[in-house]
């Protein structure tokens, strides 16, 4: 699993640094700010997870999941609703990791 790192997004414009999935998940940093680009360069689709460890009462809120097509890209908000108490970050999983690169990005 590794932990991957938010980058700024400056005003003149951002070329972001992807990282290959881990096949175990990654966490992210969460805020109102940030969010996950996922890039699928598989033929195959992959399956993208962002587990939610909250609840609304005693009712548990869905995992946010997307289906990323062959050749296909994704992003999530990373909201404070995906931390993780006991990390502290959003924990990430992934169907398979064969030609999958992410990068978590912060808005100015």
């Amino acid at each position: 699993m590794a932990i991957l790192s938010a980058q700024r997004l400056p005003l003149g414009g951002l070329q972001p640094t992807f990282a290959a999935a881990a096949g175990g998940g990654d966490q992210a940093p969460t805020g109102e700010k940030l969010f996950l680009l996922v890039r699928n360069g598989d033929a195959a689709s992959k399956t993208v997870t962002v587990a939610t460890p909250s609840s609304i009462g005693d009712l548990p809120v869905a995992d946010a999941q997307q289906v990323i097509p062959a050749s296909g890209s994704a992003m999530f908000p990373l909201k404070m609703m995906f931390r993780d108490p006991v990390t502290g970050r959003a924990g990430i999983t992934y169907s398979a990791v064969t030609s999958v690169t992410v990068a978590v990005v912060q808005l100015p």
